[in-house]
């Protein structure tokens, strides 16, 4: 075992005052939730997500990868980032005007 070496993909980061220190790809911006949710929910390609997000198929597929073995952790952040949306929509938050019935 002497003579093997690990090799590892250095394109996956979390730093606490970027992105709430939720993981994200390096040099993009780009957080993982959203790689993971346009592969587990919307049902796009590796290849489709990689020109949708401007990425190289190596950072789509670091990001699956980082996805699977932190699976239930980033589903949170999906489910959370959901339910924010949700109750931001409720409130008529994001709208270009007030809502006219309540």
């Amino acid at each position: 075992m002497s003579d093997v070496t690990i090799h590892s993909i250095n394109l996956i980061a979390s730093d606490p005052t970027v992105k709430g220190g939720r993981p994200f790809i390096i040099g993009t911006g780009v957080a993982l939730e959203y790689i993971a949710a346009a592969y587990a929910y919307r049902k796009e390609s590796p290849e489709q997500i990689a020109v949708g997000y401007r990425l190289t198929l190596a950072e789509v597929h670091a990001a699956l990868a980082y996805y699977y073995q932190h699976q239930a952790e980033i589903d949170g952040q999906i489910r959370a980032a959901e339910e924010a949306l949700l109750k931001a929509k409720e409130q008529g938050l994001g709208t270009r005007h007030p809502p006219v019935l309540r």
